[in-house]
Protein backbone atom coordinates (compact mmCIF):
# COMPACT_ATOMS: atom_id res chain seq x y z
CA UNK A 1 0.00 0.00 0.00
CA UNK A 2 1.34 3.45 -1.23
CA UNK A 3 0.67 6.71 1.03
CA UNK A 4 1.50 10.13 0.62
CA UNK A 5 1.61 13.21 2.26
CA UNK A 6 -0.36 15.12 -0.68
CA UNK A 7 -3.18 15.28 -2.80
CA UNK A 8 -2.27 15.23 -6.64
CA UNK A 9 -4.78 16.60 -8.95
CA UNK A 10 -4.18 14.87 -11.94
CA UNK A 11 -5.83 10.98 -10.37
CA UNK A 12 -6.46 9.47 -14.10
CA UNK A 13 -2.96 10.29 -14.84
CA UNK A 14 -1.76 9.12 -11.82
CA UNK A 15 -3.80 5.74 -12.14
CA UNK A 16 -3.51 5.25 -15.81
CA UNK A 17 -2.07 1.45 -15.35
CA UNK A 18 -4.25 -0.84 -12.17
CA UNK A 19 -4.77 -4.02 -11.65
CA UNK A 20 -8.14 -5.43 -14.01
CA UNK A 21 -11.30 -5.12 -12.06
CA UNK A 22 -11.63 -8.96 -10.07
CA UNK A 23 -14.74 -10.91 -11.45
CA UNK A 24 -18.16 -9.93 -9.20
CA UNK A 25 -18.40 -13.30 -7.20
CA UNK A 26 -22.41 -13.46 -7.35
CA UNK A 27 -25.09 -11.58 -8.88
CA UNK A 28 -27.63 -10.80 -6.15
CA UNK A 29 -31.24 -10.91 -6.47
CA UNK A 30 -34.62 -9.28 -4.92
CA UNK A 31 -36.12 -11.47 -2.12
CA UNK A 32 -39.62 -11.98 -1.36
CA UNK A 33 -40.47 -13.43 2.48
CA UNK A 34 -43.25 -15.37 2.40
CA UNK A 35 -44.60 -15.77 5.71
CA UNK A 36 -46.94 -18.11 7.76
CA UNK A 37 -47.67 -20.79 5.03
CA UNK A 38 -47.93 -24.81 4.65
CA UNK A 39 -45.89 -26.27 2.36
CA UNK A 40 -48.32 -26.54 -0.32
CA UNK A 41 -48.82 -22.80 -0.54
CA UNK A 42 -45.26 -22.36 -0.19
CA UNK A 43 -44.71 -24.09 -3.02
CA UNK A 44 -46.79 -22.40 -5.53
CA UNK A 45 -45.69 -18.83 -4.23
CA UNK A 46 -42.00 -19.50 -4.11
CA UNK A 47 -42.23 -21.16 -7.93
CA UNK A 48 -44.13 -17.54 -9.09
CA UNK A 49 -41.91 -15.11 -7.65
CA UNK A 50 -39.06 -17.13 -9.39
CA UNK A 51 -40.42 -17.43 -12.80
CA UNK A 52 -40.16 -13.48 -12.76
CA UNK A 53 -36.50 -13.75 -11.12
CA UNK A 54 -37.57 -12.75 -7.42
CA UNK A 55 -35.92 -15.01 -4.40
CA UNK A 56 -38.58 -16.60 -2.30
CA UNK A 57 -37.34 -16.70 1.43
CA UNK A 58 -39.16 -19.14 3.79
CA UNK A 59 -39.59 -17.10 7.41
CA UNK A 60 -40.73 -19.86 9.78
CA UNK A 61 -39.75 -18.50 13.13
CA UNK A 62 -39.19 -15.03 14.92
CA UNK A 63 -41.47 -13.58 11.31
CA UNK A 64 -41.36 -10.30 12.93
CA UNK A 65 -37.98 -10.21 14.27
CA UNK A 66 -36.82 -11.25 10.95
CA UNK A 67 -38.49 -8.43 9.01
CA UNK A 68 -37.47 -6.15 11.56
CA UNK A 69 -34.05 -6.40 11.12
CA UNK A 70 -33.41 -8.32 7.45
CA UNK A 71 -33.65 -6.62 3.99
CA UNK A 72 -36.77 -7.98 1.85
CA UNK A 73 -38.29 -6.39 -1.15
CA UNK A 74 -41.51 -7.90 -0.57
CA UNK A 75 -43.23 -9.74 1.62
CA UNK A 76 -45.93 -12.23 1.36
CA UNK A 77 -48.44 -13.39 4.10
CA UNK A 78 -51.71 -14.45 4.73
CA UNK A 79 -54.55 -12.23 6.28
CA UNK A 80 -57.27 -14.10 7.99
CA UNK A 81 -55.64 -17.57 8.94
CA UNK A 82 -52.69 -16.22 10.75
CA UNK A 83 -52.85 -14.80 13.91
CA UNK A 84 -49.90 -13.22 13.84
CA UNK A 85 -50.09 -10.59 10.59
CA UNK A 86 -50.50 -7.74 12.16
CA UNK A 87 -47.43 -8.05 14.06
CA UNK A 88 -45.53 -8.71 11.29
CA UNK A 89 -47.02 -5.73 9.19
CA UNK A 90 -46.52 -3.62 12.14
CA UNK A 91 -42.65 -4.72 12.55
CA UNK A 92 -42.11 -4.78 8.25
CA UNK A 93 -43.38 -0.84 8.24
CA UNK A 94 -41.74 -0.29 10.70
CA UNK A 95 -38.79 -1.24 10.09
CA UNK A 96 -36.11 1.29 8.75
CA UNK A 97 -34.81 -1.24 5.74
CA UNK A 98 -38.38 -2.73 5.01
CA UNK A 99 -40.75 0.43 5.24
CA UNK A 100 -41.70 0.57 1.99
CA UNK A 101 -41.18 -2.94 0.59
CA UNK A 102 -43.95 -4.49 -1.24
CA UNK A 103 -46.46 -6.36 0.78
CA UNK A 104 -48.41 -8.93 -0.47
CA UNK A 105 -51.60 -10.43 1.25
CA UNK A 106 -53.12 -13.77 0.92
CA UNK A 107 -57.26 -14.23 1.09
CA UNK A 108 -59.15 -12.46 3.96
CA UNK A 109 -62.41 -11.07 3.48
CA UNK A 110 -62.88 -7.52 2.30
CA UNK A 111 -63.19 -6.80 6.36
CA UNK A 112 -59.73 -7.83 6.83
CA UNK A 113 -58.05 -5.67 4.03
CA UNK A 114 -59.63 -2.90 5.82
CA UNK A 115 -58.60 -4.30 9.27
CA UNK A 116 -55.20 -3.75 7.50
CA UNK A 117 -54.66 -1.17 5.19
CA UNK A 118 -53.17 1.34 7.58
CA UNK A 119 -49.86 -1.18 6.68
CA UNK A 120 -50.41 0.17 2.86
CA UNK A 121 -51.07 -3.36 0.90
CA UNK A 122 -49.59 -2.97 -2.06
CA UNK A 123 -51.55 -6.20 -3.88
CA UNK A 124 -53.93 -9.73 -2.41
CA UNK A 125 -53.36 -12.69 -3.95
CA UNK A 126 -56.83 -14.06 -4.19
CA UNK A 127 -58.13 -17.52 -2.72
CA UNK A 128 -58.42 -20.51 -3.64
CA UNK A 129 -55.13 -19.80 -5.12
CA UNK A 130 -55.06 -20.56 -8.76
CA UNK A 131 -51.40 -20.05 -10.77
CA UNK A 132 -52.44 -18.19 -13.64
CA UNK A 133 -53.71 -15.29 -11.61
CA UNK A 134 -50.91 -16.05 -9.44
CA UNK A 135 -48.75 -15.05 -11.81
CA UNK A 136 -50.56 -12.47 -13.11
CA UNK A 137 -50.39 -10.58 -10.35
CA UNK A 138 -46.87 -11.15 -9.66
CA UNK A 139 -46.28 -9.77 -13.60
CA UNK A 140 -48.04 -6.81 -12.52
CA UNK A 141 -45.76 -5.52 -9.64
CA UNK A 142 -42.76 -7.00 -10.18
CA UNK A 143 -41.55 -3.74 -11.09
CA UNK A 144 -42.51 -2.17 -7.90
CA UNK A 145 -40.21 -4.93 -6.12
CA UNK A 146 -37.19 -4.45 -8.68
CA UNK A 147 -37.24 -1.07 -8.18
CA UNK A 148 -37.10 -1.71 -4.12
CA UNK A 149 -34.86 -3.89 -4.81
CA UNK A 150 -32.32 -1.30 -6.97
CA UNK A 151 -32.66 1.46 -4.25
CA UNK A 152 -30.79 -0.94 -1.73
CA UNK A 153 -28.95 -2.92 -3.89
CA UNK A 154 -25.22 -3.59 -3.00
CA UNK A 155 -23.12 -5.71 -5.47
CA UNK A 156 -20.21 -7.85 -3.97
CA UNK A 157 -17.04 -6.64 -6.47
CA UNK A 158 -13.17 -6.66 -5.84
CA UNK A 159 -11.53 -3.71 -7.59
CA UNK A 160 -8.96 -1.16 -6.78
CA UNK A 161 -10.03 1.93 -5.41
CA UNK A 162 -7.78 5.50 -5.38
CA UNK A 163 -8.90 7.14 -2.39
CA UNK A 164 -8.24 10.86 -1.80
CA UNK A 165 -8.72 12.87 1.42
CA UNK A 166 -7.58 14.47 4.57
CA UNK A 167 -4.21 15.38 2.45
CA UNK A 168 -3.94 11.71 1.71
CA UNK A 169 -4.01 9.31 -1.07
CA UNK A 170 -4.57 5.54 -0.06
CA UNK A 171 -4.54 2.56 -2.42
CA UNK A 172 -7.52 0.29 -1.33
CA UNK A 173 -9.76 -2.39 -2.57
CA UNK A 174 -13.76 -2.40 -2.93
CA UNK A 175 -15.65 -4.70 -1.55
CA UNK A 176 -19.31 -3.74 -2.39
CA UNK A 177 -20.91 -0.88 -4.10
CA UNK A 178 -23.98 0.53 -4.50
CA UNK A 179 -25.52 3.64 -6.68
CA UNK A 180 -25.31 5.66 -3.43
CA UNK A 181 -21.68 4.63 -1.91
CA UNK A 182 -19.40 1.56 -1.23
CA UNK A 183 -17.80 -0.05 1.40
CA UNK A 184 -13.93 -0.75 1.00
CA UNK A 185 -11.30 -2.25 2.50
CA UNK A 186 -8.32 -0.59 3.82
CA UNK A 187 -5.75 -0.54 6.59
CA UNK A 188 -5.74 3.25 6.72
CA UNK A 189 -8.17 4.86 9.07
CA UNK A 190 -10.52 8.07 7.97
CA UNK A 191 -12.61 9.42 10.12
CA UNK A 192 -16.43 9.50 9.81
CA UNK A 193 -17.34 13.29 8.18
CA UNK A 194 -13.94 13.49 5.77
CA UNK A 195 -14.71 14.64 2.49
CA UNK A 196 -12.87 12.28 0.12
CA UNK A 197 -12.68 11.85 -3.72
CA UNK A 198 -12.11 8.02 -5.08
CA UNK A 199 -11.11 6.99 -8.06
CA UNK A 200 -12.09 3.17 -9.54
CA UNK A 201 -12.87 1.12 -12.80
CA UNK A 202 -15.15 -2.15 -13.36
CA UNK A 203 -15.68 -4.52 -16.07
CA UNK A 204 -17.44 -2.40 -18.61
CA UNK A 205 -17.27 1.11 -16.83
CA UNK A 206 -14.13 2.91 -17.12
CA UNK A 207 -12.37 4.55 -15.05
CA UNK A 208 -14.80 7.31 -12.73
CA UNK A 209 -14.38 9.83 -10.07
CA UNK A 210 -16.29 10.67 -7.70
CA UNK A 211 -16.95 12.83 -4.68
CA UNK A 212 -17.77 11.13 -1.33
CA UNK A 213 -18.02 11.15 2.78
CA UNK A 214 -16.89 8.67 5.10
CA UNK A 215 -20.21 7.45 6.29
CA UNK A 216 -18.83 4.86 9.03
CA UNK A 217 -15.34 2.78 9.62
CA UNK A 218 -14.32 -0.12 11.37
CA UNK A 219 -11.08 -1.94 11.43
CA UNK A 220 -9.26 -2.57 8.29
CA UNK A 221 -12.56 -0.94 6.15
CA UNK A 222 -14.81 2.07 5.88
CA UNK A 223 -18.01 3.27 3.73
CA UNK A 224 -17.94 6.17 1.88
CA UNK A 225 -21.47 7.82 0.52
CA UNK A 226 -21.57 9.49 -2.22
CA UNK A 227 -22.11 13.37 -3.06
CA UNK A 228 -25.67 13.32 -4.24
CA UNK A 229 -24.43 16.67 -6.26
CA UNK A 230 -21.70 15.03 -8.41
CA UNK A 231 -23.44 13.71 -11.50
CA UNK A 232 -20.49 11.86 -12.18
CA UNK A 233 -21.95 8.80 -9.64
CA UNK A 234 -24.89 8.40 -12.11
CA UNK A 235 -22.46 6.40 -14.24
CA UNK A 236 -21.96 3.89 -11.30
CA UNK A 237 -26.62 3.86 -11.18
CA UNK A 238 -26.25 2.93 -14.77
CA UNK A 239 -23.68 0.28 -14.88
CA UNK A 240 -25.55 -1.21 -11.92
CA UNK A 241 -29.05 -1.14 -13.75
CA UNK A 242 -26.94 -2.75 -16.84
CA UNK A 243 -25.79 -5.11 -14.63
CA UNK A 244 -28.92 -6.36 -12.77
CA UNK A 245 -30.91 -6.58 -16.56
CA UNK A 246 -28.09 -9.32 -17.61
Amino acid sequence: MTIESRVFPDMDKAFATTVSPSPIVRKTAARAALVGFNDSTHMLLAECFRQFGIEPVPVISEAAERLRREKFEACVLPLASWTDSETVLEATRGSRSNSRCVIYGVGGSAQDTMRYSRYGINAMFQEPLERPAMLKLVRATRLLVLHEFRRYVRIPVMTEVSLVGDGRRVSATSIEISSGGMSIKTAEDFSSGVNVEISFALMTLPRVNVRGTVSWNKPRSLGVRFDSKDDRRLKIKTWIDSYLEN
